[in-house]
C-alpha cells in the first residue's frame, strides 16, 4: 500500500503534544488503527520499533487501539522525543473524545508535560556544567 494515498477524513479529536523541543499535533479520526507520521506510515518513520509502542501507549491503556486512525504533523527533536510528544498529543486528544478517561491517563502520567530539557551551557565552562579540565603542573 502506498503511503501518501492514505488520507482520513472527516471528523477528528486534536491534541498538541510537546517534549524537548519536539511538537506534535495529533489528529484522532474513526478507524481502524492506521497511524500516519508526517505524511508516511508509522512503521517507515519511526526507526527503532519499539517506539511505536510509546505512541499507541495512550490508547493501550484504555482499550482503543483499533477504533482511531492516527494522522500526526512533528517536527523537532529525535526520535524518542517525537515519540513522546505523540503520545502525549494522543493522550489530549482522547481527553475529547471521553472526558471520563482523565483519571486513567493521569494516573500513568500521560498528561503532564515532561518539563526536562537540555540545561544552556555557561561561560567560562564546555558545557551546561563541565568545567575545563585542570592541569596542576
Amino acid at each position: 500500500m502506498e503511503a501518501t494515498n492514505i488520507i482520513f477524513k472527516g471528523k477528528y479529536h486534536y491534541g498538541t503534544g510537546r517534549r524537548k523541543t519536539s511538537t506534535a499535533r495529533v489528529r484522532l479520526y474513526e478507524g481502524q488503527g492506521q497511524v500516519m507520521i508526517n505524511g508516511k506510515l508509522a512503521e517507515n518513520y519511526l526507526n527503532p520499533a519499539h517506539l511505536i509502542s510509546v505512541i499507541m501507549q495512550p490508547l493501550v491503556l484504555v482499550g482503543m487501539k483499533d477504533r482511531f486512525d492516527i494522522s500526526v504533523r512533528v517536527n523537532g527533536g529525535g526520535p524518542m522525543s517525537q515519540a513522546d510528544a505523540i503520545r502525549h498529543g494522543v493522550a489530549r486528544a482522547l481527553l475529547e473524545v471521553d472526558e471520563s478517561l482523565k483519571k486513567t491517563l493521569k494516573s500513568n502520567k500521560l498528561l503532564t508535560r515532561d518539563p526536562r530539557a537540555k540545561e544552556r551551557k555557561k561561560y567560562g565552562l564546555k558545557r551546561a556544567r563541565r568545567a575545563p579540565q585542570f592541569s596542576k603542573r
